[in-house]
């Protein structure tokens, strides 16, 4: 069994631009894949949990959501990095469009995208942390009983000040996903001895 890290992907990997749903708007964090390589040089499992809404709401179609995906990871290949599972809810509870306007167990902070993960792959939760720059992310941690950090990137600052109360649940408090990484590493063991 193995840990994970799961990212939380918009304003913590990329920039949030709102509902993203024109490929020019997907815009990297200068950090983001050389955090994702180091996470995957340490051993762990690195998978992507986002709410994607925007679909239930008819802003862009599913099909949309994957091909930001297979973006991602063709920049992340290039550069030596790897997401190991992509994982997104594309439900929301007031949603336009009538099948995805459910009451789902995937949609963050409820903890369905990382029982989706732990049924494909091979990851000790015990060991395994959420990164995000929302409370719904806290409580994604909270509800799976992984360890949780919030990153002040992307709603993460504003969230602090919204919402403190639903925050006092993170592990740590992190500049931005680089600093969380280090984090995550720290609290892993982190640099071990050469034997």
């Amino acid at each position: 069994m193995t840990p994970a890290v799961f990212l939380d992907r918009d304003g913590t990997m990329v920039r949030d631009a709102g509902f993203l749903s024109r490929m020019d708007d997907l815009e990297w964090y200068p950090w983001t894949i050389d955090a994702v390589r180091i996470l995957n040089r340490a051993g762990f499992l690195v998978c992507v949990t986002s709410n994607q809404g925007g679909v239930g709401l008819g802003y862009f179609p599913e099909s949309f959501v994957r091909d930001v995906h297979d973006a991602m990871t063709a920049t992340l290949t290039a550069a030596g990095a790897r997401v190991d599972g992509w994982f997104y809810c594309p439900h929301y509870p007031t949603a336009r469009l009538p099948e995805f306007r459910i009451d789902c167990d995937c949609r963050k902070p409820k903890p369905g995208m990382i029982h989706q993960a732990a049924a494909r792959l091979p990851i000790d939760l015990r060991r395994s942390f959420v990164v995000g720059d929302k409370a719904a992310d806290i409580g994604l941690a909270r509800n799976a009983g992984v360890r949780g950090v919030l990153v002040r990137t992307g709603a993460g600052s504003a969230e602090l000040v919204r919402h403190p109360e639903d925050l006092s649940g993170a592990d740590y408090i992190a500049a931005d996903l680089m600093e969380a990484t280090s984090w995550i590493l720290e609290q892993s063991g982190f640099p071990r001895e050469a034997v």
